[in-house]
């Protein structure tokens, strides 16, 4: 049995309430096999498409100017984190598992002197097209091309430094619950006196959730994606799909530029960042249909400094 956190993609969970309600029900039989076979599931997901909705709709309302992206993370985790509980609860019932399924609302500290606030880099809302992007810009929002699917605004993405709910969290897993925390990278917070301040900004769900592994001590993080493994050239003549990868490499292939910013590369970096903490951690990058293939290695790209299969 292996403890495990698995980072749902946002924009694997739809643009809509009925596409995330349907994609909710297919990630809950994807887990529920996971949680049948042994292992110990922690949840985290995205909430690109979903928290720019939400920031969309909050800024044409009468009290916009009180309503910060900080409150519309929060609003996501929420949003998401209602449908994904209750398909997984569903699910498990099903199958007669008693698991409990709770989803945490959870505030992720970050640093406010993070140089990220200078350089708003993490994509979020709905891809527009070249002349909805040129509207946007006018309006004041920053908009990059993103991996050629289009056009989305961007926002800050401080790193994560703590997760304020981590007793929470680690209680309800220690008594054998099913969690639902971090949602959307967690609620960007910092710390003045007692205080814990909302902030601008998104944090990057990849790097929250490898945060979120360590704390709870993960033998796995499994970062769920739109393709089965890990590619260098990726779309060149020489493309090269990646099964395993020690950290050494993987930071190498970074240097070399191979992996898309806002795409690949904060995945890849997470599962770096998990990896090397401890002795025996391992990353997982892959398909949400290949996860339980994945986790008993016949797919999906492993990122580890040691060998993963030795127990």
């Amino acid at each position: 049995m292996k403890k495990i956190v698995i980072a749902l993609g946002g924009n694997a969970l739809g643009n809509s309430p009925l596409e995330q309600k349907s994609a909710a029900k297919h990630s809950a039989k994807v887990i529920a096999d996971l949680i049948a076979e042994g292992h110990q599931v922690v949840i985290s997901h995205g909430n690109g498409p979903q928290v720019g909705m939400i920031e969309s709709a909050m800024s044409n309302s009468p009290a916009s100017a009180q309503v910060s992206m900080a409150a519309c993370v929060a609003m996501s985790q929420a949003y998401i984190g209602f449908d994904l509980q209750n398909c997984l609860r569903e699910e498990l019932c099903g199958r007669r598992i008693q698991r409990p399924v709770t989803s945490i609302i959870t505030q992720v500290r970050v640093n406010s002197g993070d140089i990220a606030f200078d350089n708003p880099t993490k994509p979020i809302g709905s891809f527009m097209t070249r002349k909805q992007a040129e509207t946007a810009e006018a309006a004041g929002w920053r908009v990059v091309e993103d991996s050629g699917r289009g056009y989305r605004r961007v926002v800050a993405s401080p790193r994560p430094v703590d997760i304020v709910e981590m007793d929470a969290i680690n209680a309800l897993v220690n008594a054998g619950q099913v969690v639902i925390a971090c949602g959307g990278g967690g609620i960007p917070v910092v710390e003045e006196g007692s205080a814990l301040l909302g902030v601008n900004a998104v944090v990057d769900k990849d790097f929250a959730s490898a945060k979120l592994a360590q704390l709870i001590n993960a033998d796995c993080l499994v970062i769920l994606t739109a393709v089965e493994k890990v590619a260098v050239n990726f779309g060149k003549e020489n493309q090269k799909w990646i099964s395993k990868m020690s950290v050494e490499e993987a930071r190498g292939y970074i240097q070399e530029g191979h992996f898309a910013a806002g795409s690949m590369l904060p995945k890849v970096q997470a599962a770096i960042e998990f990896a090397s903490s401890k002795k025996g951690r391992y990353a997982l990058v892959t398909l949400l249909e290949k996860a339980e293939q994945g986790i008993r290695g016949e797919t999906g790209t492993i990122i580890t400094n040691t060998p993963p299969y030795s127990d």
